[in-house]
Parts: C-alpha cells; structure tokens; sequence
C-alpha cells in the first residue's frame, strides 16, 4: 500500500524545465507543477481534522452538562445513539482521516516534492553557460539546489497544510464559543488581535534573517568544499591556517545571523506565552463572571477553558510553524536568485543537429568582448580546410582559448559568425555541436568515478575491446591495471577520486586523450594535450594523435612549439588577432613574434618575453 501511495507522484517530470520566473509565487507554482492534486487533498484532509478536533470539543462540553443535569440511569437509554456515533468517529472515522492524511503527505509529497524539484532545477542549470560556474563557487550552487528544493516544499506544505488547519480550528472555535456566549468570544478575538500583530512584527524581520542566513549558509559551505577540492594546493603552500581563516571568517558570517535569528526567537517566545497566560486569565474570569449570573453553563465553561489551554499550547507550534513558513520563504528567495538566472547561450527554435560532412571551418568577421566594452578579439578572419592540421600559437592572453571557446559556443559572439561545413552554430544544437568536436585540455578533469566511467564518457555506448583499444592507443592501459583504490576495486574499475586527484597529471591526461579518441569525433581540439607527459611517453602520445588526426579537422594550441611545428598551418595570435600564418620554416624565415617565440625556447617551451 505504501508503494502504491509512493507512486502517486512522479519524481522526475520528463518536460525539458525552461527558467522559472522571479516572483516567490510564480516561483513555487512552477515547481508544484504535477503535485497540485495530493496538494490540495492535504489541505482538505487538514480542513476536515481541524473541524472534527474542534467539535469533539464542543462534545466534551455537551457532555458535561449531561452528567450534571441527567440521571445515570436513564443516561444510556437518552444518549446512547450520539455516544456511539462519537465513539465511531474517535475510533474509525478520526484514525482514518489521519491515515489517509498521513500517507498523502509522507508518501505522496515529502520525498517526491523535493525530488522533483532538484531534478527540475538541476537539469536546468547543466543548461547554464560556462560563466555561470565560474562566477560562483560549485558548492554555493549545489546547496542552493538543496536547500531550495526543501524550502519551497515546507513554504507551500506549510501554506496548505499547517496554515488551513490553523485558519479552520481558530474559526470553528469561534463559532463554537459563541454559540455558548458571545462574551466568552471577545477574549480569543483580543488574543488573536495580539498574536497577529506580533506576528506582524516579528515574523518579516525572520524572513529577512533567514534569507541572510541561507545566503551565509552557501556562502560557508562554498568556501569549505573551495578547500577541500584544492587540498594539495593549500598542503604544497602550507596555508591549512589560511584556509581555516577563510572559512572561519564565512562561519562568522554565519553565526551572526543565527544570533540575531535567537534573538528575535527569544522575544516571540516571551511575547506569544506572556499573551497565552493573559488569554487564559481573561477567558476563566470571564466564565466565572457569567456563571455567577447564570448566563453560560458549565458545559460552556469547560469548553471555553478547555479550548483556551488548547490555544496555550497550539500556539508554541503555530508561532514556529509560521516562522519556519516564513524562513522557508526567505530561503526560496535567495535560491531563486541563482535558479532562475537565464540561460547566457541557448538553442533557437529552429535549432537542428550539425551534421559534419568535411569538417571545414570558418570564423567571419568574428567579434568578442567578454561583456566588456573593450574588444577582447574584433573582426578576426580564419579559414580552416576539411581535414587541415592548424597550430595555434601565442603569448597567454593572445586569444587561443578564447578562439576555441567560441569554436564550441561557451559564449556567443558580439559580431559575425562561426560556421562548420557552411552551418551557423548559432543555428545548430549546442549538444550536436560539440558532439562532433573531441578535445583535450591542459588542466585535465576526470569525473569522480571510475576509469571506466570516464572512458567511456567519449562514446558510452561502446564495446569493451573499444574501450580497452582506445586506452593501449593513449598509452595508458597498463598503468590502468596498476591501478587500486581503498574500496578493493581494481584496474578499470578502481575510482579516479574527485577531479581525478588520485592520479598523476599524466596518468589523468592520458585518460582524457583515450576518452577523445573514443569519442572519435570529426573535429579535434588538442590545447597542451601532452603538456603534463614526460619526453618518452610524449613521444608515444604523439604517435597516438597522429594515428588519430588522419581525416580530422584538428586544432591544436601548444606552448612547447616542438608539438605543432610539423601541422599544415601555424596561425600566430597577439591581442586577439591573427598576425601571422604559415608552415614552421615561412614564420621562421619572416623574423616576427613565431621566429621571436622561436628563439626564446628552452627546452622547448617558449620564454618569457624580455
């Protein structure tokens, strides 16, 4: 039964999530999509509680005014019906109200909500440009995922649940208390004067706290996760105490809030029981004073009482209930500020798959100024043939990467455009565009899963004997069946750690290659692809690539000009643009910035310019 219930609700909706809207409201509407009707069957679950909760108060009174005015003989005979139908309801009808309540909420809603949620958002933020994570700090942005996902499920649970059965109870207690004596009302109308208006007061001020809270919240567990994912930077420098600094100055941040949070907690707390006290007080003088004058009964005092004590305690639980709402809602907001960031680059309407027939590639007039005013790259020409081996040559900061950034649509161009095979790529699918383009970085990255895994992360799809060809092509395989981790797990199945961390740079670069080689697409990228490798296992690299660049368009960026000195074309950039091109021996024989570059080897890297 339980599973059925689990079922109900679908924790991975298949719609392709577009950005969710600013507004708090619209905000959470969009995230309830799928979950409106179990919604609203809590609502009325808690509606119909709260009334029958009220009315076996008003029995209770019914009741004592029975054993103080009927006889114990005939009591049964009078009053058996009714007394039977309230012992029905309080052992069936109130067990399976809160049943069915119960299985709607814990089944149906608290894990799937959430689930759906994270999912929503999490598919939309893989969506999210290049800049996007690096302007942020990934762990800020997955705790935002979380803690946004079970924010907007307690703001609207709480709102539908809490909050109905809240609104239903106070007035069914009203009516209930009036039918004794419109007097014995006045108290509890007072009492609810007082309560909303220092929940008016303080409650906001919560709302603002909390949405600090969780910013301060991101913010430290971004910093920790910053430290521990460079804890071989921060060992090589011997700055563990610099690292602690930096993280203790978030937690400050932190507890700040939370002692502010206390604090306003502390006087709402005094607020709402000195308030209670005084209701209790009122309410039972009150009750005496008419009793006096036989104007209620006593039946009508042991509710009004009754339902006064009730108030005593519900109001404890309702004063956090609506100060976690209220928190909950200053989460949501500080969340959607990052989830519902727009996507920087996105496909058209009328987006098709690239198809790579020859692998030609044009740059036109092309235009990037990274946001700034200044031109980072201002109308730079470039034509590489189908299957044409181009070398990409310059000082840091000359553009390289900016060029084969854009090649694979990171960001999108102030002016002109890019084509592969005469296609605009601003006309195709970013996920068919880069599809067809293998490459291999110089600050390698491997997924925290095994050699496996990331292996065949170029072509999942493909065979055992594929995968181990590709890895022996990338010389890697036998350091691979060396390989261990502290699970027992060995060679291809041992886990590579976070970013690949427990390899050495070459071991990881030489996975990276076999993963591109694998992947086997038309159009190869290599930027400083064997920069982390010795002299010998360069060398076999090499013979690798080569084995592999025959009937590919590549694209290679070095600084060791060793590497790129036999390809087609050299193109040499400075300040964004193209200043020279050609083989190795015409730029040497020109005397410009290649010759220049050239000359101040050593070792086969290019100098410092003096």
């Amino acid at each position: 039964m339980l599973q059925f219930f689990e079922r109900l609700t679908n924790p991975y909706p298949e719609p392709e999530p577009g950005q969710p809207p600013s507004g708090i409201y619209a905000f959470c509407r969009y995230y309830m999509r799928g979950m409106e009707w179990p919604l609203l069957l809590m609502a009325l679950l808690s509606a119909v509680l709260a009334m029958l909760e009220v009315a076996l108060f008003g029995f209770l009174g019914q009741l004592v005014d029975w054993l103080s005015t009927k006889q114990p003989e005939t009591f049964w005979q009078e009053e058996g019906d009714t007394l039977t139908l309230v012992g029905i309801i309080l052992l069936l009808g109130l067990p399976a109200l809160v049943m069915l309540h119960s299985l709607v909420v814990h089944q149906v809603l608290l894990g799937n909500f959430p689930m759906s949620i994270r999912w929503l958002a999490h598919r939309y933020l893989l969506r999210q440009s290049l800049s996007f994570y690096q302007n942020d700090f990934a762990g800020r942005i997955a705790t935002k995922v979380m803690q946004t996902s079970l924010a907007v499920r307690e703001a609207v649970m709480k709102l539908l649940d809490v909050l109905v059965y809240i609104a239903v109870y106070f007035l069914s207690m009203l009516v209930l208390v009036a039918q004794s004596d419109i007097r014995l009302m006045l108290p509890l109308l007072g009492w609810l004067t007082g309560y909303v208006l220092l929940m008016w007061y303080f409650v906001p001020r919560l709302r603002d706290i909390s949405a600090a809270q969780a910013d301060a919240r991101s913010l430290m567990t971004g910093r920790v996760v910053d430290s521990y994912t460079n804890i071989s930077t921060v060992k090589l420098f011997s700055h563990s105490q610099r690292e602690s600094d930096y993280a203790r100055e978030s937690m400050d941040g932190f507890l700040h809030t939370v002692y502010r949070q206390m604090r306003l907690a502390t006087g709402l707390n005094v607020m709402v029981q000195c308030l209670n006290y005084l209701l209790v007080f009122i309410i039972t003088g009150v009750s005496i004073y008419l009793w006096s004058f036989s104007l209620v009964s006593v039946g009508a005092i042991a509710i009004a009482i009754s339902l006064a004590l009730r108030l005593n305690g519900m109001s404890q639980w309702v004063m956090w209930e609506v100060s976690m709402l209220f928190e909950n809602i200053g989460t949501v907001n500080d969340g959607m500020n990052t989830l519902s960031q727009p996507l920087e680059v996105t496909d058209g309407d009328e987006a098709r798959p690239l198809v790579v027939k020859s692998g030609a590639i044009r740059f036109e007039d092309v235009s990037f100024h990274y946001g700034k005013t200044e031109g980072v790259m201002e109308h730079l020409n470039l034509h590489i043939k189908p299957g044409e081996k181009v070398g990409v040559v310059g000082r840091s900061g000359a553009g390289k990467s900016t060029l084969v950034n854009l090649l694979l649509r990171f960001h999108d161009l102030a002016d002109g455009r890019i084509t592969i095979d005469e296609q605009d790529i601003r006309q195709v699918q970013q996920e068919s565009l880069r599809s067809q383009i293998g490459m291999v970085t110089q600050d390698t990255s491997l997924l925290h899963r095994s050699v496996r895994d990331n292996i065949l992360y170029g072509h999942p799809d493909a065979s055992e004997d594929e995968m181990l060809a590709a890895a022996s092509r990338a010389e890697a395989h036998e350091f691979i069946l060396g390989l261990s981790d502290p699970e027992g797990r060995t060679g291809y199945d041992a886990q590579v750690g976070e970013r690949g961390v427990k390899l050495s740079g070459g071991q990881r670069q030489r996975i990276a290659i076999a993963r591109v080689i694998l992947k086997d697409a038309p159009i190869l990228i290599l930027d400083e692809a064997t920069s982390a490798l010795d002299s010998e296992v360069e060398a076999d690299i090499q013979r690798g690539l080569s084995n592999l660049m025959p009937g590919k368009t590549v694209i290679a960026i070095a600084h060791r000009l060793s590497t790129i000195a036999a390809m087609d074309r050299l193109i040499v950039m400075d300040k964004g643009q193209i200043v020279e091109q050609g083989s190795h021996h015409e730029l040497i024989r020109q005397g410009g910035i290649y010759a220049h570059l050239w000359a101040h080897q050593s070792g086969g890297f290019i100098g410092m310019d003096t």
